[in-house]
């Protein structure tokens, strides 16, 4: 078999089953949730998360060099937001192409010491080499009390299913470049400097109202999958219940615009369940809408248009990717 045969998630699932079982210090290992997490004794988790991004795959051609040090910082942030953890610092290791100018490397540095300082961090080390295709890959460490910790796990069947911000307005963003057709700063930012919801999930992990979280930066569709093989339940959603900006509605229309919302990606949103008599809690933490609700099995969208339908596993993957 080839590695092309099997996409993302099957892959990591693979690699998790070659490693060796989790010590007693780990509590969620490799594959497992957005981020390791580790006991380090005393009254905080340690959590871990790492990314690898290239330049071809995954910094659209637009992308300045500071951008894409930003987006580098940020894609690890998120993983740090989605468990409610306080960002320690962030480790970079640069794959550079020899012929790449210093200026240019210096605004990927600008950038990513910009990101991990707006979101309360700083970069604290990384590696060097030298490499065909730029290449960023990035660590961060975060810290989150052990009675705040949320996992994908915890979604019960009644839960109330929300999300942070608006969905695909990144989606919307790659689709106007790729067709050349004008969007809005407000748009083409969620795309091209994405902020990670730190505040945001440190502030619903002390609430203690939400069961269940993770980012979407894959697309909705995808983490609905991810957060209901974890805690398995089902999902169902409401199209007409989806938070869309108005000028990514007069910008997509029908289909194109479900695509954008639903399985793009990019957006650096927060996926969580919060049982019914917690969500005045849940909304005193962070603004939030409430797109659908737990059920017992499948992961379905209700149509604006009426009649409600499986919502396929699509969305951000590497290898074999729709």
């Amino acid at each position: 078999m080839k590695v092309s045969e099997l996409n993302e998630r099957a892959l990591i699932a693979h690699i998790a089953k070659l490693l060796a079982k989790p010590g007693n210090n780990v509590i969620a290992g490799a594959g497992e949730d957005d981020c390791a997490v580790l006991d380090i004794g005393g009254e905080d988790y340690l959590l871990v998360t790492t990314d690898m991004l290239h330049r071809k795959m995954d910094f659209p051609l637009q992308m300045s060099g500071w951008q894409i040090g930003w987006m580098s910082v940020a894609v690890n942030l998120s993983d740090l937001a989605s468990k409610g953890a306080k960002p320690l610092g962030v480790l970079m290791a640069m794959g550079i192409p020899p012929d790449a100018e210093l200026g240019f490397i210096e605004e990927i540095i600008k950038g990513m010491d910009d990101c991990a300082g707006k979101f309360g961090t700083q970069i604290i080390g990384g590696d060097t080499d030298s490499q065909d295709e730029l290449t960023m890959a990035g660590t961060a460490l975060g810290l989150v009390k052990k009675e705040h910790l949320i996992r994908r796990s915890g979604a019960k069947k009644g839960d109330l299913v929300c999300v942070t911000g608006h969905l695909g307005t990144a989606g919307a963003a790659l689709i106007a470049l790729s067709k050349k057709i004008p969007a809005s700063e407000d748009i083409l930012k969620a795309l091209l400097e994405p902020a990670p919801r730190i505040k945001e999930g440190m502030a619903l992990a002390e609430s203690s109202a939400v069961s269940s979280m993770m980012d979407i930066s894959d697309g909705l569709a995808l983490s609905l999958h991810d957060m209901s093989k974890a805690s398995g339940v089902g999902f169902k959603i409401y199209e007409n219940r989806l938070p869309v900006l108005s000028g990514v509605r007069r910008l997509l229309k029908g289909e194109e615009l479900l695509e954008a919302v639903v399985f793009t990606g990019g957006d650096f949103e927060l996926l969580f369940t919060v049982a019914p008599d917690k969500i005045e809690n849940a909304k005193k933490a962070c603004p939030l809408t409430v797109i659908g609700e737990v059920i017992g099995e499948g992961v379905l969208i209700e149509k604006a248009a009426g009649g409600v339908e499986e919502l396929k596993a699509r969305g951000y993957e590497h290898f074999g990717r729709d």
